[in-house]
């Protein structure tokens, strides 16, 4: 039985697996960062230390890329946790993120894309369907999805203020210290009667 070939010294060993994760986490930060619109392909590409032909290959173009890192992170983290958790997990991974961490940073993605052009409209829609979706049942009445889309709203807020304008004292505050305010009030919208 042969073995396969050496790989000549100075050159990189191929590997699909790892490109795509560079690929992917290059293209998160920068959609979190600068937004969809204002993120290019070759941002991306030289981020991950890659040629630009391979995001085709393995995405098929920059929107295939933005659905890829939101289901990465958002869209994993809602399927993946109860929905009576889902608020407090998501307002937490927006609190927590630092410039070093390589967490979900899906709804920066989320608030530094949305409205940014017609190829990510779908996938963010779809994002924000899901979590309205989640969110509905947690009060137990008719009026479930606009309490959710209240929720949403406030979330989003928080992190507008927080991560795309810098408001203080927001931006600098403690994340134990915002979720003890925001996850206390909350409790009221799941409970206040119809």
């Amino acid at each position: 039985m042969e073995s396969a070939p050496a790989t000549p010294p100075g050159e990189r060993r191929r590997d699909a697996a790892a490109t795509r994760r560079r690929l992917l986490e290059a293209a998160r930060d920068l959609f979190a960062d600068r937004g969809y619109e204002e993120t290019t392909v070759r941002g991306i590409a030289e981020r991950a230390g890659v040629n630009q032909a391979l995001l085709f290959r393995y995405f098929g173009s920059k929107k295939g890329l933005l659905t890829q890192v939101i289901a990465q992170g958002g869209l994993e983290q809602l399927r993946a946790t109860p929905p009576e958790e889902l608020f407090e997990t998501a307002l937490r991974s927006m609190l927590t993120h630092s410039a070093d961490e390589v967490g979900d940073r899906s709804l920066e993605v989320y608030l530094r894309s949305v409205g940014r052009g017609d190829e990510a409209a779908g996938t963010l829609r779809e994002l924000g369907e899901e979590y309205q979706s989640a969110l509905a049942g947690l009060s137990g009445t008719e009026d479930g999805a606009l309490r959710a889309d209240l929720a949403m709203a406030w979330l989003l807020g928080i992190g507008l203020m927080r991560t795309v304008v810098h408001r203080e004292p927001l931006a600098g505050a403690e994340p134990d210290d915002v979720c003890r305010l925001v996850l206390g009030t909350l409790s009221h919208l799941w409970s206040a009667p119809e």
